[in-house]
């Protein structure tokens, strides 16, 4: 089911797969929208979850404003507090890539008594900052100077018809509106990028975490700092960047474990709020 709601007179789109009261939502990657999880989505509804996925502000089918100043990872957090309370869900597992990580902390830290659980993969932290500036600022003044010729090129990628995964994954970044995903690398390069160590250490939350290597962007070694800040978490190193968008067994059995285990425990119920 596709649907939207307005929160602070802007649109934020989501996606629900499944029914239950056992709900995990996900937030995507940067430039990226909700349908990343698309090939993820059937495994969690056989196993009785309702997943929600997200496009925050900026992103896929939810307002794509032109002012850097709309987009910021708090922001971001609250979109999808949002989109529980629109959908009336008192609590969730809640989770994302990249991007999608990040926001999950900031909701972890913003409205603790909202997550039953956390699933991070490939966040980025102290670690991966000077990687992720030293792409997204070439990226951001290529748009720049570009802007006339990339809406043409825009414009004619929305003309192709989607076919399979992975290529509309890659393209998806093309059919972008330029001027909103150079808000948004503004809005985001130059902004809080995660909750600091400091409030990290209060998230009290079960939490998997999901990291990989060769990735100067994610590296390993942000993954390895989160879960030694977060007392309840426990790390999974993936084979690769695509191993979760290729060949996803192995990682939805992880999933799909951790959630059955988030959900099962009572205790869960009272690790809403953070430590004194």
């Amino acid at each position: 089911m596709d649907g939207s709601c307005v929160y602070e007179g802007r649109r934020i789109a989501y996606r629900v797969h499944g029914t239950g009261p056992r709900v995990i939502v996900l937030t995507h990657g940067l430039l990226m929208d909700g349908r990343m999880y698309t090939k993820l989505a059937p495994a969690l509804v056989a196993r009785a979850y309702r997943l929600v996925t997200i496009d925050v502000l900026g992103h896929g089918f939810s307002d794509q404003p032109h002012d850097m100043a709309s987009y910021s990872m708090t922001q971001f957090g609250r979109d999808v507090v949002a989109v529980l309370d629109h959908l009336g869900i008192e609590q969730a597992v809640v989770g994302g890539t990249s991007l999608g990580a990040n926001i999950s902390l900031e909701v972890a830290v913003a409205a603790p008594d909202r997550v039953r659980g956390l699933v991070l993969e490939m966040p980025v932290l102290e670690n991966g900052l000077a990687a992720a500036a030293a792409a997204f600022v070439p990226l951001a003044l290529a748009l720049r100077v570009s802007l006339p010729a990339m809406r043409v090129v825009s414009s004619l990628m929305r003309r192709i018809p989607r076919t399979t995964f992975m290529v509309d994954l890659m393209l998806d970044f093309v059919r972008r509106d330029p001027a909103a995903s150079l808000a948004v690398l503004d809005g985001v390069t130059f902004g809080r990028v995660a909750p600091p160590g400091s409030e990290r250490r209060r998230i009290q939350h079960p939490t998997l975490l999901v990291g990989h290597r060769r990735d100067p962007i994610h590296p390993f070694d942000d993954a390895d700092v989160l879960t030694r800040d977060l007392p309840r978490a426990r790390l999974v190193e993936a084979r690769s960047i695509l191993e979760w968008r290729l060949s996803p067994a192995r990682l939805d059995c992880e999933l799909c474990a951790f959630l059955d285990e988030v959900w099962a425990s009572d205790a869960g119920e009272a690790q809403h709020t953070h430590a004194a």
